[in-house]
């Protein structure tokens, strides 16, 4: 095409010159780092109050005969006693019930201090950070 052409023709184009632009990326070692890890180990007692109940017993003689027609008594609580009748069949002339005995139980609330050892673990971490001059 000749200037003429292109001063003629409307749609003329002419080509220029284009730059163009890239980005490249590449890996460089800046520096390194080092990681160690350490055991430390320390003596602790863990202390912890148990409570518990604590049962005696005491063995009441009574040896009273029931009378005829009379109902045996059942177990019963009186405050922090438990009362349990016991019964024996003698024989008289007639078969009677005697109240032999009640058994007594009472309830004491207990503490004890225990004291356990145990050993427990933490690790620490130590960070060195050396540049790529090093």
């Amino acid at each position: 095409m000749t200037s003429d052409d292109i001063a003629s023709d409307p749609r003329a184009s002419i080509e220029l010159v284009e730059e163009t632009a890239s980005l490249e990326i590449r890996k460089v070692i800046t520096g390194r780092v080092r990681v160690a890890t350490q055991t430390e180990l320390r003596d602790e007692v863990l202390r912890r109050e148990l409570h518990g109940t604590r049962v005696e017993m005491e063995r009441v003689p009574i040896d009273r005969m029931l009378e005829p027609g009379e109902a045996p008594a059942v177990a019963r609580t009186e405050g922090a006693v438990t009362i349990i009748p016991i019964y024996e069949e003698v024989v008289v002339t007639e078969t009677r019930i005697v109240l032999k005995e009640e058994l007594h139980i009472t309830q004491y609330e207990t503490t004890d201090e225990v004291e356990i050892p145990v050993t427990l673990r933490r690790q620490v971490a130590t960070i060195e950070r050396s540049t790529s001059e090093d």
